[in-house]
C-alpha cells in the first residue's frame, strides 16, 4: 500500500473543501495563478483574460462559469499539491487514456461540470495512484 492511499484514500478532499469554500474572486486569482489566466478564460468559455480580472475583482460570473471554475481549481490544486504545477498544466492540456484519450481542459470547457466532473476527478485519482 503506497503512502499517498495509507494516509489520505481521497487526495482531493481537501482541494474539494477548498473549492467549495473559497469566495469567487479569490477561487478565480488561485486558479490562475496555478494554471494561468488564459486556461481559466478557455475553462469559463470567456473570448480573453479581462473577463477573469474582472472576477478576481469581484465581478460576478455568468454562464456556468463558477461550476467550471470551482472544478477546475479542485483538479489544479490536488495535482499541484501531489505533483507541482507543471505537471498540472501538462495533465489539464494532454490526451488522458483515463479520459478515452480526451483532454481535460477541453472537457471542462464543452462539458456540463455535474456530467463530466465524476469522470475527471476518477482519472486524477487513477493518476495520483499511479494507474
Amino acid at each position: 500500500m503506497s503512502v499517498l492511499t495509507h494516509t489520505r484514500p481521497r487526495p482531493d478532499l481537501e482541494a474539494y473543501r477548498e473549492a467549495t469554500t473559497l469566495p469567487f474572486p479569490e477561487l478565480v486569482k488561485r486558479l490562475s495563478d496555478l494554471i494561468g489566466k488564459k486556461a481559466t478564460a478557455y475553462i469559463a468559455s470567456v473570448k480573453d483574460v479581462r473577463a477573469v480580472e474582472r472576477w478576481m475583482s469581484g465581478a460576478s460570473p455568468y454562464k456556468n462559469a463558477e461550476n467550471r471554475l470551482r472544478l477546475a481549481f479542485q483538479i489544479a490544486k490536488v495535482l499541484s499539491q501531489y505533483e507541482g504545477q507543471d505537471v498540472a498544466r501538462a495533465w489539464l492540456t494532454g490526451l488522458n487514456p483515463e479520459l478515452d484519450d480526451r483532454v481535460p481542459i477541453r472537457l471542462l470547457r464543452e462539458e456540463e461540470p455535474e456530467a463530466i466532473g465524476p469522470q475527471i476527478l476518477s482519472a486524477v485519482r487513477a493518476f495520483l495512484a499511479g494507474g
